[in-house]
């Protein structure tokens, strides 16, 4: 029977990024976890623990990543295998933050909505900013998680420690995902991950933004199954 999955999304998104890939694992026990209800990432990882099966694959996204480099120190001897999407290791520097706490003043002001509109061009290639349906999915998930949810969130982010010092204690199986079009994460940060993690694999996946799931289905559904099942990585 196919390993449990542990599915963790970041700010502003829902379980809506993953669809294709819940429709393509009907008969894998696939587990999306909480990334609503917290204002840490040690609260989202211990939150996921809770809930996760014993064993299971971790599957992270963006902020869900800094959840997954939290779930490994806590409890590494759970995951079997973990793949990494548009993430990145490192802590907010001081010009990142910045930008955040603008955010967050912003939402606190009741421009919410302009914070949205702000971000989702960067969520994908220049290209595809004019995609109705992308477009479309990211601002009903940005509606969906609403701003209360989205401060949390960032809270959480602006807090998290540098997870770089510990990614050599990584000892399973991973796999980074990254879109060559990703306006958010870099393929430097990218390259600093898949050093640092020992046996790691970086698939890159051309012309795709920072949500490659919905972007390109046709090329991360087949690269996540076969990984999860062990025929790569």
């Amino acid at each position: 029977m196919p390993v449990p999955v542990v599915l963790i999304t970041g700010q502003l998104l829902t379980e809506a990024v993953w669809q294709p890939l819940l429709e393509a694992w009907p008969d894998r026990a696939v587990i999306v976890a909480d990334n609503r209800s917290d204002d840490t990432i040690e609260g989202f990882a211990q939150r996921l623990l809770d809930t996760a099966p014993l064993r299971f694959a971790l599957v992270a996204h963006a902020m869900g990543g800094f959840v997954a480099f939290e779930v490994m120190r806590r409890a590494p001897e759970r995951v079997e295998r973990l793949a990494l999407l548009a993430t990145l290791a490192s802590a907010d520097g001081p010009a990142q933050t910045a930008r955040r706490q603008g955010y967050i003043d912003l939402v606190e002001s009741g421009r919410f909505a302009d914070v949205v509109e702000e971000r989702i061009p960067i969520l994908f290639p220049e290209g595809r900013r004019d995609d109705a349906r992308l477009l479309g999915i990211a601002r009903r998930m940005a509606a969906e998680t609403g701003a209360e949810t989205f401060l949390r969130q960032q809270r959480a982010i602006m807090a998290r420690i540098d997870s770089r010092p510990r990614l050599h204690e990584i000892a399973v199986p991973t796999l980074l995902v990254w879109g060559d079009g990703d306006g958010i994460v870099s393929r430097a940060q990218q390259d600093e991950m898949l050093a640092a993690i020992p046996g790691a694999r970086l698939a890159v996946v051309s012309g795709a933004g920072h949500l490659a799931t919905i972007e390109a289905p046709e090329v991360v559904v087949p690269l996540l199954t076969g990984f999860l099942d062990g025929r790569a990585g």
